[in-house]
């Protein structure tokens, strides 16, 4: 299995594209898809039947605005494979919604089928090879952390929101823990900081913790302060590029 961060800025950074990564392992699965997403995965790869897969974890448009113009570019070069959008119950047709008002028509014209696997929290579904599993996060609204494995190695993305007792149990035993973190340390009362997160990661027994969607200024002003923190903690976090990989 292999990750890459296709994006990994919060939804007003000029400089980093959307919280959004690929899972790479037999199926290809598209982590959140928003409206600056689709230009980064065209520069990773631009085969129209790359993707197998889309998660969104919630509907907040850095995360899934940009479903209208990824499907407009699969309509254009004539994909042909389905496409399997995997998101919470009741969602399907706010995206079918969001394609008709991106582009009029397009969805009847699409030359892929796509088909759709709602999921509820704590569940366990099948994907191919892929065993997901999801928990909610603290968030402005109902955001569904995920739990891949292909059984060998594990990734969970939390998308947005602090995490709680149903989250940490999921994220539990992860090799890889994908979190969003705004803030270095206090509280939010929507996103995660980097403290919190560090202490959550070492309980349960993270084997790496990935910090993502930075609040854009501490970010610029900050990264070199929050690296010599993490130094300090002696644990396994890293803080991705946008396009960066981790491979397992």
């Amino acid at each position: 299995m292999k990750i890459v961060f296709l994006g990994v800025g919060e939804a007003c950074d000029e400089y980093q594209p959307n919280n959004s990564h690929l899972v790479i392992s037999e199926t290809i699965l598209l982590l959140d898809c928003g409206y600056t997403t689709p230009p980064q995965l065209w520069k990773y790869n631009p085969d129209p039947s790359f993707l197998d897969a889309i998660y969104i974890t919630h509907r907040h448009a850095d995360h899934y605005f940009g479903i209208p113009p990824l499907f407009v570019r699969l309509w254009e070069e004539r994909r042909t494979k389905p496409l399997t959008i995997v998101c919470q119950k009741g969602l399907k047709g706010t995206i079918e919604e969001l394609i008709e008002y991106g582009y009029r028509g397009l969805y009847e014209r699409l030359t892929f089928p796509v088909e759709f696997l709602e999921i509820e929290e704590e569940r366990e579904y099948r994907l191919n090879e892929l065993t997901i599993k999801a928990a909610p996060t603290v968030h402005s609204v109902k955001n569904l952390a995920i739990r891949i494995s292909d059984g060998r190695n594990t990734v969970c993305f939390s998308g947005d929101g602090r995490f709680n007792s149903r989250t940490e149990a999921l994220y539990r035993g992860a090799d890889l823990l994908i979190h969003e973190a705004y803030l270095i340390e206090g509280h939010h009362p929507n996103h995660a900081c980097i403290m919190e997160l560090a202490d959550m990661a070492q309980r349960n027994g993270i084997g790496c913790l990935a910090l993502t969607h930075l609040q854009r200024g501490i970010r610029r002003r900050e990264i070199e302060t929050i690296r010599a923190m993490i130094e300090k903690r002696g644990l396994n976090i890293i803080i991705p590029e946008a396009l960066g990989e981790y491979t397992f």
